[in-house]
């Protein structure tokens, strides 16, 4: 074989994976449409929409500075600075994985792959970018081809108007008026950017409630809050239609809100799919799902012995850290590493909006639905010193425990930083902690993490700061 090992991908997943078969002394190959590594999350995802939403919170605490008595002058927004600042973040992380690979000895070569069979791959130019071979023969092939934004039917229209989120991170220009289609995570984080720098922002929502399938105690704050920062949010209704008129694009919508209104842009946030379609996986043993999805095993094996698949390709939750776990995980297994599975017990999620939402673990919404038995711990963040004293009182700390076991099942927070909360929360729930665990655990004070500990003393009935008797009412 030409190649020992084959990464498809340079995304999160498929650099991690590649970077540690080259320290496991594998000779690795990564193949990717993109002429810098980092695949989405790093070029037009995680990394572009986490920078403009700093700038977005950044503007929003000036603002909140006004109820200490200090104010400022309305803001003067530099797109093209703003841009290029969101680059140079970009060129500076991209640069380092590539200096990263190339100490690695890591091959890298920018193609579109398709497989001809079970260890060979097409090479096809990118932006009439040579390929140094046509093919490429392999013993082992790594899938991390990612996924991309999922456009209905009734949104492609021909016109640069409707942006996908790719689109939206670009920021050709501020629209005065933007329609959000999807209350999902994208399209309420791409939304507070655009509100912050002055677009008056619609949200629609085909379910009842903002980030479906999210704990309700969580989304309220958030959702309460939208209020101020939306021109609307839409529940309940539909987008039937989306048309060119003169002054924008005009929208349809139906359900509990129905009229028809035009906007300066839209941006379609719905969801991803799976790039399984473009890879012809037809001329490999690989079998896929019906929802597009790669089908492998605990040690993410596909059905065809060479070739292992990881990431957003092989089912959700779509989030980088899964994916660069499971990457870690299919090189060991390849390494021989017999034990080495990817069965973690949680994977932390987080909601980059303002206020942050983060769940791990079992959540609430999943225990109802599959029956199971818990009690929940939860300790509002008016009780905690540090929040008031950052004027963020809306937020919440809530365990989910097993009223038997006592061991924490899950964990949910709503706040300020609640992304940089959730990881003691996972680390408790992956290494089976009990709630007295965390309760008895030493946290700085004053700060937001010493809720994590407050929310346990609520389950034991010890907490100082509020008065929460103990009381067992187990759920589920």
């Amino acid at each position: 074989m030409d190649r020992q090992l084959v990464v498809l991908g340079g995304g999160p997943g498929g650099y991690a994976a590649a970077f540690l078969a080259a320290d496991l002394g594998f000779q690795v190959t990564i193949v990717d449409q993109e002429s810098r590594l980092g695949g989405v999350c790093l070029l037009r995802g995680c990394i572009p929409s986490k920078a403009l939403l700093h700038v977005a919170r950044a503007m929003q605490e000036v603002h909140e500075l006004r109820e200490w008595g200090v104010e400022y002058g309305n803001p003067k927004i530099d797109i093209q600075k703003l841009r290029a600042r969101k680059e140079q973040v970009l060129t500076t992380l991209t640069s380092g994985l590539a200096q990263l690979a190339k100490k690695r000895k890591v091959e890298v070569i920018q193609a579109r792959a398709r497989f001809r069979d079970s260890h060979t791959l097409e090479l096809h130019a990118v932006n009439g970018k040579a390929v140094p071979e046509p093919q490429l023969r392999f013993e082992h092939c790594i899938i991390a081809a990612g996924s991309r934004p999922a456009i209905p039917s009734v949104f492609q229209i021909d016109s640069p108007l409707v942006m996908d989120s790719t689109a939206a991170l670009e920021l050709a220009a501020v629209p005065k008026s933007l329609l959000v289609v999807g209350g999902g995570y994208i399209g309420l984080e791409m939304g507070a950017v655009y509100a912050a720098l002055g677009s008056r922002v619609t949200v629609v929502e085909l379910t009842d409630g903002l980030l479906p399938g999210a704990d309700r105690d969580l989304v309220r704050p958030l959702a309460k809050r939208l209020e101020s920062l939306f021109e609307a949010v839409h529940l309940k209704t539909k987008v039937v239609r989306l048309k060119v008129a003169s002054e924008g694009i005009e929208a349809t919508f139906e359900g509990d809100v129905q009229k028809t209104s035009t906007f300066e842009r839209v941006l379609v946030a719905v969801g991803r799919r799976p790039n399984s379609d473009q890879l012809g996986l037809e001329n490999t043993k690989v079998h896929v799902n019906e929802h597009g999805f790669i089908a492998v095993d605990h040690q993410l094996r596909t059905s065809d012995p060479s070739i292992s698949a990881i990431g957003d390709i092989v089912g959700q939750p779509m989030l980088a850290h899964k994916a660069a776990h499971e990457g870690k995980v299919a090189v060991e297994v390849l390494a021989g590493h017999s034990a080495a599975v990817f069965e973690p017990r949680a994977i932390p999620a987080v909601v980059f909006t303002d206020p942050e939402i983060a769940w791990t673990g079992l959540t609430e919404t999943e225990a109802k639905q599959k029956g199971i038995t818990y009690e929940v711990a939860a300790f509002p963040w008016a009780a905690s010193g540090r929040a008031q004293s950052v004027g963020r009182t809306e937020g919440l700390t809530k365990w989910l425990v097993d009223p038997v076991s006592e061991r924490v099942l899950g964990c949910g927070i709503v706040g300020p930083n609640a992304g940089d909360l959730i990881g003691e929360a996972t680390l408790a729930v992956e290494m089976g902690a009990s709630v007295r665990d965390v309760a008895e655990t030493i946290h700085p004070h004053p700060t937001l993490c010493e809720t994590l500990s407050f929310a346990a003393e609520v389950f034991l009935g010890t907490a100082t700061d509020i008065y929460r008797p103990r009381t067992t009412k187990a759920s589920g």
